[in-house]
């Protein structure tokens, strides 16, 4: 009965291994139509929260946004660019026409995004059918 324990006891400590050493790391990013690339004029503002679970990959996100130019055709979070270059979509925040504010959800990343999270070069990008290309954007930091 002894050794039964003792497996099952060291069974459920190398299984909860992973976890114990799992991290939740927070983001920010203040949206704005100057840090778009090109920059983009208006009134258009926003802040992002995105949390990442270093085990499992699982990001969650909440982005709050006001004064844009219309609504939005489309909301992702890009990465693979520094600040001031351009980068493709990694993960969609939702689908139109449901984008209104806060956008939140859950997603995962792949080992190359969750590197380029880590390191500075991903960040929120909403887009507008006046702004195509994005009209607000904040690359995310911790």
């Amino acid at each position: 009965m002894r050794k039964t324990a003792l497996v099952f006891g060291l069974f459920a400590a190398v299984a909860a291994w992973p976890l114990a050493h799992a991290a939740v790391t927070t983001y920010k990013a203040n949206l704005s139509g100057a840090s778009e690339v090109p920059p983009v004029a208006g009134g258009g503002a926003g802040t992002a929260q995105v949390s990442v679970d270093s085990a499992t990959k699982e990001i969650s996100w909440r982005v709050d946004y006001s004064g844009l130019s219309g609504p939005l055709a489309a909301a992702h979070i890009h990465c693979g660019a520094d600040p001031g270059a351009n980068a493709g979509v990694a993960v969609p925040l939702g689908t139109a026409p449901n984008l209104a504010s806060p956008l939140t959800g859950k997603g995962a990343l792949t080992d190359a995004q969750m590197a380029d999270l880590t390191s500075g070069k991903c960040y929120v990008n909403l887009h507008t059918a006046a702004n195509k290309g994005g009209e607000v954007r904040g690359q995310l930091a911790q």
